[in-house]
């Protein structure tokens, strides 16, 4: 039976590649997605672009798991394929927007084990670029040829800037926003009188006669010190879970380094944990110098962090992680509250990502809670709004409680 006008929206790779009729538009999505077997009743390919469209999905989600889908590497290994994996890779971009490429990568790496066209410089060139592309190559940095590793870092490089180019500017603000309102004062001196605030908070002393303003109250700002004036601690868990949360960790984690009045430091975990603060320069080799898998122990990279902090009350800890802890959880607790009664602000994200609501542990979430931690994922567009509510010693729990009814969210895993 063909499709109707009234056919609920299908959502699908072929969605953003319709015709502008609407019945014709309605055919070919349904024959996009449905392929050969909806050849009777909707026939063949309207066009040599619809046929190459079809021939791309076919290749990718007809494929027979026991004999081997359209992209398949043969038992000689990837050789004999490239050609073939190289013109699939062109002819998506060719028809296909940029979202949609992304996903048919992604789905191509984890549906037909394609993995290892990664390394293969001569692929890498035909792929689109985005945060999971970075994982994943980061997660094969170990087995990678150098020259594939020299192209590798080209492609991480890119994502790098594009992250770069959308959150930079908002961190650097929302951070420094943060800290001079933490700095500002009733007492300024003369020249460090914020006009512009001065006369909104006494426009009620406005004397008409005399057509001015008879400040009651100065605002401004207390005289800037050389010193650091907060301290923020980002620990990474780089299970393979966490490989887009520890991506987008990286460039803030960079960008927060590149700010005098901020001291970052940034580590990565599993069952070992290792101190990259001093690449956070270039968090392309930041990237580089991961490797994601392995076990987790929290409380292990908790002690580390604690012997990093040298004043507390003016420290930030960022922990990203799914809290799946693989060491001894009730010590993990401990720490976090001993952490807390020092006066360090706790942060701790389930995941750093714009992927939805994560898998993470409930219990060890609800602990945290207990001690007055909430445990939320969070989206790298929302993070630098929660890194000034931290900064400037706000309450969390009211900023996540107030973001998610700004989103629409639910509290059980949301993500600000």
């Amino acid at each position: 039976m063909s499709p109707s006008a009234d056919d609920p929206v299908v959502r699908d790779p072929t969605a953003t590649a319709l015709t502008t009729d609407p019945t014709e538009s309605r055919r070919r999505r349904w024959r996009l997605l449905l392929g050969e077997a909806a050849q009777e009743e909707l026939g063949e390919p309207g066009s040599r672009e619809e046929a190459e469209m079809d021939g791309a999905l076919a290749a990718l989600y007809d494929a027979d798991p026991d004999r081997g889908p359209g992209l398949t590497r043969t038992r000689g290994g990837l050789g004999s394929s490239a050609p073939r994996v190289a013109r699939w890779l062109g002819d998506i971009r060719t028809y296909f927007p940029t979202s949609v490429v992304q996903v048919m990568q992604r789905d191509a790496i984890e549906r037909l084990d394609l993995t290892s066209m990664l390394l293969e410089p001569e692929l890498l060139d035909s792929v689109q670029p985005d945060v999971h592309l970075v994982a994943t190559l980061v997660s094969l940095n170990q087995v990678m040829p150098e020259t594939t590793r020299r192209t590798a870092a080209l492609v991480v490089a890119k994502v790098v800037a594009d992250i770069e180019r959308r959150i930079a500017d908002k961190t650097r603000a929302a951070v420094q926003g943060a800290l001079n309102r933490a700095a500002r004062t009733r007492r300024p001196r003369l020249a460090d009188i914020d006009w512009n605030a001065t006369i909104h908070r006494n426009l009620h002393t406005y004397q008409p006669d005399q057509q001015t303003i008879v400040p009651e109250r100065l605002v401004g700002y207390a005289r800037s010190s050389p010193s650091v004036a907060r301290e923020v601690v980002v620990a990474v868990d780089q299970s393979g879970s966490m490989a887009e949360s520890l991506v987008l960790a990286a460039v803030f984690g960079a960008t927060l380094a590149s700010m005098r009045s901020v001291r970052t430091s940034l580590v990565v975990f599993d069952t070992e944990v290792v101190d990259l603060t001093e690449r956070l320069s270039d968090p392309v080799d930041l990237l580089f110098g991961c490797q994601l898998g392995g076990g987790t122990d929290i409380n292990r990279a908790l002690a580390y962090c604690a012997g990093l902090i040298t004043r507390p009350a003016e420290t930030i800890l960022v922990l990203i992680s799914d809290l799946y802890e693989g060491g001894v959880t009730e010590e993990m607790l401990r720490r976090v509250a001993a952490l807390r009664r020092d006066g360090v602000t706790v942060v701790v994200l389930l995941a750093l990502a714009d992927s939805g609501a994560p898998s993470y542990d409930h219990d060890n979430a609800a602990a945290l809670a207990a001690l007055g931690v909430p445990a939320f994922a969070c989206t790298p567009d929302r993070f630098p709004e929660l890194l000034a509510v931290a900064l400037g010693q706000g309450d969390i729990n009211l900023w996540v409680s107030r973001t998610r009814e700004e989103d629409g969210q639910s509290a059980g895993g949301g993500s600000p």
